[in-house]
């Protein structure tokens, strides 16, 4: 594979470079160098501008309203974006259920949802695990039972991430309990203003709210929501599980996660230990090996290839990556990196500790965050299980 790039892709990014300096707000990149947290109003405000421009649905086609870009254009503006300081895209819409209605949704499901996700208006939520059905999506609980002209659903979801910003949610439902469990799935799309959905916050470590349970209490769901054909969600569900492995990756993060880890690592004075300096080398070399391995995934989906089984690579790798320069960050801090003080943080302060490093006060809360990156989207261990069976038969 050549990995140079074109003077026509550099171009590309040269451009997609300017576009995001003169539009991206300076207190929104502020906080992604820094690792603040990102209110709703930062995450949807971004997405609003993305939308404006064209650029949320940034891996559509035009047919679709996308910019049509090639794989190659798709990965310069993740990695532009991503090193200039923008907030990740959340991925519930654009990402992963947009492509899902784009190939199995019907024209009418097509022109009614879409616009909303490409112009950022719409919250997507995702409802996959449950308390019983994590990696083993199979498993689901959650019935929906056919009525006339509707369903009704009842049942729980968690680990629903910023579901409560939610204004709909792509869900896996039991239609059947006949067969093997994947042939009794569907794949339903729930307004969450719907009556009967009731949204619960799950606290975590460092304090945060970030992910939820949701529970469905005899929840009425148009017919009309159902994505494709009743009991043929597993289909569904696998080709939109390959864009959230891949996204999961989040290589460019990565890449602007090692700068922030050199910064670090320099202010505190840890940079010139030589066995130090060797973990961020090994680091970075990871980092460039992921990368060229998500060029080759985007490459097999533009050639119409299945990449299920390199996505689950991806994820494993990506994942670790994460945890990695997570603990190195922390390693450099050293007992500066400690403190976590919630309501202090939302106040503003940043620990104006011995050497000026306004980066060190979010380190505790970004290494306990990462640590469920190799649980969610199928857990590493399943990964592994996945791409032995595929390789190996």
């Amino acid at each position: 594979m050549d990995l140079s790039f074109t003077p026509e892709e550099q171009k590309f990014r040269e451009e997609v470079r300017a576009w995001v300096k003169e539009n991206l707000p300076k207190e929104i990149s502020h906080k992604v160098h820094n690792a603040l947290e990102l209110t709703r109003d930062d995450l949807q405000g971004w997405a609003k501008i993305l939308g404006k421009k064209g650029w949320l649905g940034y891996g559509w086609p035009k047919e679709f309203g996308g910019p049509g870009w090639t794989a190659i254009q798709r990965h310069l503006f993740e990695e532009e974006t991503a090193l200039a300081g923008a907030p990740r895209i959340i991925p519930f819409g654009p990402v992963m259920v947009a492509p899902v209605i784009m190939a199995f949704g019907n024209a009418e499901q097509q022109k009614r949802f879409l616009p909303g996700i490409a112009s950022g208006e719409v919250w997507w939520s995702q409802g996959y695990s449950e308390p019983g059905s994590g990696s083993d999506l199979a498993s689901v609980k959650t019935k929906a039972e056919r009525k006339g002209d509707k369903y009704i659903v009842n049942g729980q979801k968690t680990w629903t991430t910023l579901g409560q910003y939610g204004d709909w949610m792509f869900n896996l439902v039991r239609t059947s309990n006949e067969g093997k469990p994947q042939t009794g799935i569907s794949f339903l799309l729930l307004d969450m203003k719907s009556p009967g959905v009731t949204v619960r916050p799950i606290k975590l470590l460092d304090g945060g709210h970030e992910v939820n349970e949701v529970f469905f209490d005899n929840v009425e769901v148009p017919a009309e929501n159902l994505i494709g054909e009743e009991n043929k969600g597993w289909t569904y569900a696998k080709h939109l599980l390959s864009h959230e492995r891949t996204n999961i990756a989040d290589v460019n993060r990565a890449k602007r996660e090692l700068e922030r880890l050199k910064r670090i690592a320099k202010t505190e004075g840890v940079y010139e230990d030589q066995r130090f300096r060797d973990e961020i080398a090994k680091l970075e070399v990871d980092i460039v090996a992921l990368e060229m391995m998500v060029l080759r995934v985007l490459s097999a989906a533009t050639s119409g290839k299945n990449s299920l089984d390199v996505a689950g690579l991806l994820k494993i790798r990506g994942s670790e990556i994460q945890q990695r320069y997570a603990e190195l960050m922390m390693l450099a801090g050293g007992p500066y990196s400690l403190p976590l003080i919630r309501e202090a943080m939302e106040a503003g302060w940043q620990g104006n500790f011995p050497g000026g490093n306004p980066a060190l006060a979010p380190l505790t809360s970004t290494f306990f965050n990462m640590r469920k990156t190799t649980i969610y989207g199928g857990s590493n261990e399943v990964q592994r299980n996945i791409v032995a069976q595929t390789v190996l038969g």
